[in-house]
């Protein structure tokens, strides 16, 4: 099974973002997503920091190749403010 990583540096918009493990997060965020297979699993950290957190409601199902896409459309999403995590993400068409 391949793997791929994708990370980016965003400011998380109004409301941050909401992780598993220690709530909402804000200001300035490392995304990165991980797409395993059928599995996306997408956790942030602050910049620089040590910790990853895993994003509320990752892992996602994978959109057939489209990795690379799907990263920046969770970046968007990060940069728009995430305050309920990925409930209610929806990737584009």
């Amino acid at each position: 099974m391949s793997v791929e990583t994708y990370e980016s540096s965003v400011v998380a918009g109004p409301g941050g973002v909401m992780t598993e493990e220690v709530g909402v997060i804000t200001g300035e965020v490392t995304v990165r997503t991980v797409v395993a297979g059928e599995r996306v699993t997408v956790r942030v950290q602050y910049l620089d920091a040590d910790e990853w957190y895993e994003v509320e409601g990752s892992p996602l199902g994978r959109a057939a190749d489209r990795g690379a896409h799907l990263h920046q459309e969770i970046v968007q999403a990060v940069r728009r403010g995430m305050p309920t995590g990925l409930n209610g993400f929806r990737s584009p068409a």
